[in-house]
Protein backbone atom coordinates (compact mmCIF):
# COMPACT_ATOMS: atom_id res chain seq x y z
CA UNK A 1 0.00 0.00 0.00
CA UNK A 2 1.39 3.37 -1.08
CA UNK A 3 0.23 6.55 0.63
CA UNK A 4 -2.02 8.61 -1.68
CA UNK A 5 -1.75 6.09 -4.53
CA UNK A 6 -5.40 6.82 -5.42
CA UNK A 7 -5.11 10.62 -5.13
CA UNK A 8 -4.68 12.70 -8.30
CA UNK A 9 -3.62 16.36 -8.01
CA UNK A 10 -5.15 18.99 -10.27
CA UNK A 11 -3.84 18.71 -13.84
CA UNK A 12 -2.60 15.13 -13.54
CA UNK A 13 -5.67 13.65 -15.25
CA UNK A 14 -5.88 16.13 -18.16
CA UNK A 15 -6.43 14.49 -21.54
CA UNK A 16 -7.70 15.35 -25.03
CA UNK A 17 -8.99 18.82 -24.18
CA UNK A 18 -10.47 17.80 -20.82
CA UNK A 19 -9.11 19.00 -17.46
CA UNK A 20 -10.01 15.64 -15.90
CA UNK A 21 -10.64 12.22 -17.41
CA UNK A 22 -11.36 9.27 -15.11
CA UNK A 23 -12.34 5.98 -16.69
CA UNK A 24 -11.36 2.37 -17.38
CA UNK A 25 -8.02 3.42 -18.86
CA UNK A 26 -6.88 3.92 -15.25
CA UNK A 27 -5.44 0.70 -13.86
CA UNK A 28 -7.84 -0.91 -11.41
CA UNK A 29 -10.82 1.30 -12.34
CA UNK A 30 -13.92 -0.27 -13.92
CA UNK A 31 -17.38 1.11 -13.22
CA UNK A 32 -17.47 4.91 -12.93
CA UNK A 33 -16.08 7.83 -14.87
CA UNK A 34 -15.77 11.60 -14.79
CA UNK A 35 -14.81 14.36 -17.19
CA UNK A 36 -14.33 18.04 -16.32
CA UNK A 37 -13.96 20.73 -18.97
CA UNK A 38 -13.14 24.43 -18.83
CA UNK A 39 -15.30 25.67 -21.68
CA UNK A 40 -15.24 28.76 -23.85
CA UNK A 41 -17.44 27.51 -26.64
CA UNK A 42 -17.64 23.86 -27.66
CA UNK A 43 -16.54 21.08 -25.32
CA UNK A 44 -14.91 18.04 -26.98
CA UNK A 45 -17.79 15.89 -28.30
CA UNK A 46 -18.74 12.66 -26.58
CA UNK A 47 -19.55 9.91 -29.09
CA UNK A 48 -22.33 7.38 -28.71
CA UNK A 49 -21.34 4.18 -26.96
CA UNK A 50 -22.20 1.88 -24.08
CA UNK A 51 -22.05 4.71 -21.56
CA UNK A 52 -24.67 6.73 -19.73
CA UNK A 53 -23.80 10.29 -18.74
CA UNK A 54 -24.91 13.09 -16.43
CA UNK A 55 -24.02 16.67 -17.32
CA UNK A 56 -23.52 18.98 -14.31
CA UNK A 57 -22.68 22.68 -14.81
CA UNK A 58 -20.12 23.70 -12.19
CA UNK A 59 -19.75 27.40 -13.02
CA UNK A 60 -21.12 29.53 -15.85
CA UNK A 61 -24.40 31.13 -16.82
CA UNK A 62 -25.74 28.40 -19.09
CA UNK A 63 -24.75 25.39 -21.18
CA UNK A 64 -26.35 24.05 -24.34
CA UNK A 65 -26.40 20.25 -24.58
CA UNK A 66 -27.35 18.28 -27.68
CA UNK A 67 -28.26 14.62 -27.13
CA UNK A 68 -28.46 12.88 -30.51
CA UNK A 69 -29.22 16.30 -31.98
CA UNK A 70 -32.00 17.23 -29.54
CA UNK A 71 -31.25 20.56 -27.86
CA UNK A 72 -31.42 21.20 -24.10
CA UNK A 73 -30.50 24.39 -22.24
CA UNK A 74 -29.09 24.06 -18.72
CA UNK A 75 -29.05 26.99 -16.30
CA UNK A 76 -25.72 27.25 -14.52
CA UNK A 77 -24.54 29.08 -11.42
CA UNK A 78 -21.82 31.45 -10.31
CA UNK A 79 -19.74 28.70 -8.70
CA UNK A 80 -20.16 25.20 -7.23
CA UNK A 81 -20.99 26.89 -3.92
CA UNK A 82 -23.95 28.86 -5.33
CA UNK A 83 -26.69 26.25 -4.88
CA UNK A 84 -27.82 23.66 -7.44
CA UNK A 85 -27.67 23.98 -11.23
CA UNK A 86 -29.80 22.21 -13.84
CA UNK A 87 -28.61 18.64 -14.51
CA UNK A 88 -29.14 16.41 -17.57
CA UNK A 89 -28.97 12.65 -18.00
CA UNK A 90 -28.16 11.15 -21.42
CA UNK A 91 -28.72 7.44 -21.78
CA UNK A 92 -26.49 4.76 -23.23
CA UNK A 93 -26.09 4.83 -27.00
CA UNK A 94 -26.43 8.60 -27.43
CA UNK A 95 -23.99 11.21 -28.69
CA UNK A 96 -23.55 14.24 -26.41
CA UNK A 97 -22.33 17.68 -27.47
CA UNK A 98 -21.90 20.53 -24.97
CA UNK A 99 -21.19 24.22 -25.47
CA UNK A 100 -20.97 27.16 -23.09
CA UNK A 101 -18.60 29.29 -21.08
CA UNK A 102 -17.41 28.16 -17.69
CA UNK A 103 -16.79 24.77 -16.11
CA UNK A 104 -18.85 21.63 -16.66
CA UNK A 105 -18.70 18.06 -15.36
CA UNK A 106 -19.80 14.88 -17.12
CA UNK A 107 -20.26 11.77 -14.99
CA UNK A 108 -20.12 8.44 -16.87
CA UNK A 109 -20.82 4.76 -16.26
CA UNK A 110 -20.59 1.79 -18.63
CA UNK A 111 -23.97 0.24 -19.47
CA UNK A 112 -25.83 -0.96 -22.55
CA UNK A 113 -29.24 -0.27 -20.93
CA UNK A 114 -30.66 2.99 -22.31
CA UNK A 115 -32.70 5.53 -20.37
CA UNK A 116 -34.47 8.54 -21.90
CA UNK A 117 -32.69 11.89 -21.90
CA UNK A 118 -34.08 14.12 -19.15
CA UNK A 119 -33.36 17.37 -17.33
CA UNK A 120 -33.83 18.04 -13.62
CA UNK A 121 -34.17 21.77 -13.06
CA UNK A 122 -32.29 23.41 -10.20
CA UNK A 123 -35.48 24.34 -8.35
CA UNK A 124 -36.60 20.71 -8.26
CA UNK A 125 -33.34 19.18 -7.04
CA UNK A 126 -33.71 17.61 -3.58
CA UNK A 127 -31.50 19.54 -1.11
CA UNK A 128 -30.62 17.57 2.01
CA UNK A 129 -29.09 19.06 5.16
CA UNK A 130 -27.15 16.11 6.52
CA UNK A 131 -25.56 15.80 9.94
CA UNK A 132 -25.69 18.40 12.72
CA UNK A 133 -23.45 20.90 14.45
CA UNK A 134 -19.90 20.73 13.13
CA UNK A 135 -20.81 17.81 10.85
CA UNK A 136 -23.54 19.76 9.03
CA UNK A 137 -23.30 19.77 5.25
CA UNK A 138 -25.56 20.42 2.27
CA UNK A 139 -26.18 17.64 -0.25
CA UNK A 140 -27.72 18.11 -3.71
CA UNK A 141 -29.30 14.74 -4.51
CA UNK A 142 -29.95 15.16 -8.23
CA UNK A 143 -28.47 11.90 -9.50
CA UNK A 144 -29.67 9.42 -6.90
CA UNK A 145 -32.48 6.83 -7.09
CA UNK A 146 -35.77 8.69 -6.88
CA UNK A 147 -34.45 11.81 -8.65
CA UNK A 148 -32.94 11.51 -12.14
CA UNK A 149 -33.51 8.08 -13.64
CA UNK A 150 -30.37 6.17 -14.63
CA UNK A 151 -29.25 2.58 -14.99
CA UNK A 152 -25.91 2.74 -13.15
CA UNK A 153 -24.89 6.25 -12.16
CA UNK A 154 -25.33 7.66 -8.67
CA UNK A 155 -24.23 11.29 -8.57
CA UNK A 156 -24.55 14.05 -5.97
CA UNK A 157 -22.64 17.07 -4.70
CA UNK A 158 -21.79 18.19 -1.18
CA UNK A 159 -21.03 21.63 0.25
CA UNK A 160 -19.24 21.68 3.61
CA UNK A 161 -19.15 25.10 5.34
CA UNK A 162 -15.90 26.43 6.74
CA UNK A 163 -14.87 24.64 9.92
CA UNK A 164 -17.17 21.63 9.38
CA UNK A 165 -16.58 17.96 8.65
CA UNK A 166 -18.31 15.78 6.05
CA UNK A 167 -18.01 12.21 4.78
CA UNK A 168 -18.00 11.59 8.51
CA UNK A 169 -18.41 9.15 10.08
CA UNK A 170 -16.16 7.44 7.56
CA UNK A 171 -18.07 4.76 5.67
CA UNK A 172 -17.64 2.21 2.93
CA UNK A 173 -19.54 0.55 0.09
CA UNK A 174 -17.23 -2.09 -1.36
CA UNK A 175 -19.17 -5.34 -0.78
CA UNK A 176 -22.40 -6.51 -2.40
CA UNK A 177 -24.58 -7.66 0.51
CA UNK A 178 -28.04 -6.88 1.93
CA UNK A 179 -26.78 -3.93 3.99
CA UNK A 180 -24.13 -2.64 1.56
CA UNK A 181 -23.63 -1.87 -2.14
CA UNK A 182 -20.43 -2.41 -4.12
CA UNK A 183 -19.70 1.01 -5.64
CA UNK A 184 -16.58 2.76 -6.89
CA UNK A 185 -16.56 6.45 -5.96
CA UNK A 186 -14.91 9.56 -7.39
CA UNK A 187 -14.46 12.81 -5.44
CA UNK A 188 -13.76 15.99 -7.42
CA UNK A 189 -12.93 18.88 -5.08
CA UNK A 190 -13.27 22.64 -5.06
CA UNK A 191 -12.23 24.90 -2.18
CA UNK A 192 -12.86 28.62 -1.82
CA UNK A 193 -12.40 31.34 0.81
CA UNK A 194 -15.53 31.55 2.95
CA UNK A 195 -17.47 34.72 3.69
CA UNK A 196 -15.23 37.09 5.63
CA UNK A 197 -11.96 35.48 4.52
CA UNK A 198 -9.50 37.34 2.26
CA UNK A 199 -10.02 36.61 -1.42
CA UNK A 200 -6.40 35.41 -1.67
CA UNK A 201 -6.62 33.07 1.33
CA UNK A 202 -5.07 29.62 0.81
CA UNK A 203 -8.14 27.54 0.03
CA UNK A 204 -7.53 23.90 0.97
CA UNK A 205 -9.20 21.12 2.89
CA UNK A 206 -8.36 17.63 4.18
CA UNK A 207 -9.47 14.22 2.94
CA UNK A 208 -8.71 10.68 4.09
CA UNK A 209 -9.41 7.05 3.23
CA UNK A 210 -8.43 3.86 5.07
CA UNK A 211 -8.37 0.17 4.26
CA UNK A 212 -11.14 -2.40 4.58
CA UNK A 213 -11.30 -6.15 3.99
CA UNK A 214 -11.88 -5.39 0.29
CA UNK A 215 -8.46 -3.80 -0.19
CA UNK A 216 -5.60 -1.70 1.12
CA UNK A 217 -5.84 2.06 0.62
CA UNK A 218 -4.50 5.07 2.48
CA UNK A 219 -5.18 8.63 1.44
CA UNK A 220 -4.20 11.53 3.67
CA UNK A 221 -4.22 14.61 1.50
CA UNK A 222 -4.53 18.36 1.41
CA UNK A 223 -7.10 18.94 -1.33
CA UNK A 224 -7.57 22.04 -3.48
CA UNK A 225 -9.74 22.93 -6.45
CA UNK A 226 -9.36 20.43 -9.27
CA UNK A 227 -7.95 17.58 -7.19
CA UNK A 228 -9.48 14.10 -7.51
CA UNK A 229 -9.64 11.27 -4.97
CA UNK A 230 -10.50 7.80 -6.23
CA UNK A 231 -12.10 5.28 -3.87
CA UNK A 232 -12.15 1.78 -5.37
CA UNK A 233 -12.72 0.28 -1.90
CA UNK A 234 -12.14 1.10 1.74
CA UNK A 235 -13.53 3.55 4.27
CA UNK A 236 -13.64 7.12 2.98
CA UNK A 237 -13.76 10.23 5.09
CA UNK A 238 -13.52 12.53 6.78
CA UNK A 239 -13.45 15.52 4.46
CA UNK A 240 -12.67 18.50 6.68
CA UNK A 241 -13.01 22.18 5.76
CA UNK A 242 -10.68 24.38 7.82
CA UNK A 243 -11.86 27.67 9.31
CA UNK A 244 -12.21 30.28 6.57
CA UNK A 245 -12.53 27.79 3.69
CA UNK A 246 -15.69 26.28 2.19
CA UNK A 247 -15.35 22.83 0.62
CA UNK A 248 -17.29 21.36 -2.32
CA UNK A 249 -17.06 17.93 -3.85
CA UNK A 250 -18.83 16.16 -6.67
CA UNK A 251 -19.38 12.45 -6.01
CA UNK A 252 -19.74 9.94 -8.85
CA UNK A 253 -20.54 6.32 -7.99
CA UNK A 254 -21.30 3.17 -9.96
CA UNK A 255 -20.78 -0.54 -9.49
CA UNK A 256 -21.56 -4.01 -10.78
CA UNK A 257 -24.86 -4.45 -8.93
CA UNK A 258 -28.17 -2.65 -8.71
CA UNK A 259 -28.30 1.14 -8.54
CA UNK A 260 -28.54 1.43 -4.78
CA UNK A 261 -26.53 3.38 -2.18
CA UNK A 262 -26.14 1.25 0.93
CA UNK A 263 -23.24 2.05 3.25
CA UNK A 264 -21.64 0.74 6.41
CA UNK A 265 -19.98 3.12 8.84
CA UNK A 266 -16.48 2.64 10.19
CA UNK A 267 -17.06 0.54 13.32
CA UNK A 268 -15.21 3.03 15.55
CA UNK A 269 -17.06 6.09 14.20
CA UNK A 270 -20.69 5.12 13.60
CA UNK A 271 -21.69 6.21 17.12
CA UNK A 272 -21.48 9.82 15.93
CA UNK A 273 -24.79 9.59 14.09
CA UNK A 274 -26.57 9.05 17.39
CA UNK A 275 -25.50 12.51 18.57
CA UNK A 276 -27.16 14.37 15.70
CA UNK A 277 -30.66 14.16 17.18
CA UNK A 278 -29.58 16.44 20.03
CA UNK A 279 -27.86 19.08 17.86
CA UNK A 280 -29.13 21.76 15.50
CA UNK A 281 -28.08 21.97 11.87
CA UNK A 282 -25.47 24.66 11.19
CA UNK A 283 -27.52 27.90 10.76
CA UNK A 284 -25.39 28.91 7.75
CA UNK A 285 -27.18 26.21 5.74
CA UNK A 286 -28.72 25.95 3.26
CA UNK A 287 -26.52 28.05 1.01
CA UNK A 288 -28.97 29.82 -1.31
CA UNK A 289 -29.29 29.42 -5.05
CA UNK A 290 -27.38 32.31 -6.68
CA UNK A 291 -27.21 33.02 -10.39
CA UNK A 292 -24.20 34.25 -12.36
CA UNK A 293 -23.63 37.95 -11.90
Amino acid sequence: MTLNAWFRPSGSLAQDGWDVVVGPALDGWRYSGLRIASADGDVPPLPAGDLERMVVPLAGERFIVHVDGERYELAGRASPFAGPADVLVAGSGTEVRISGTGSVAVAEAPTAVPVPAAVLRAGSIPVELRGAGATSRQVHNFGVPGALRADRLIVCEVITPAGNWSSYPAHKHDEQRPDESALEEIYWFAAAPAAGAPADADAFALFATTSSDAGSIETTALVRTGDVALVPFGYHGPAAAPPGVDLYYLNVMAGPGEREWRIRDHPAQGWLRETWAGEAVDPRLPYPRRSVR
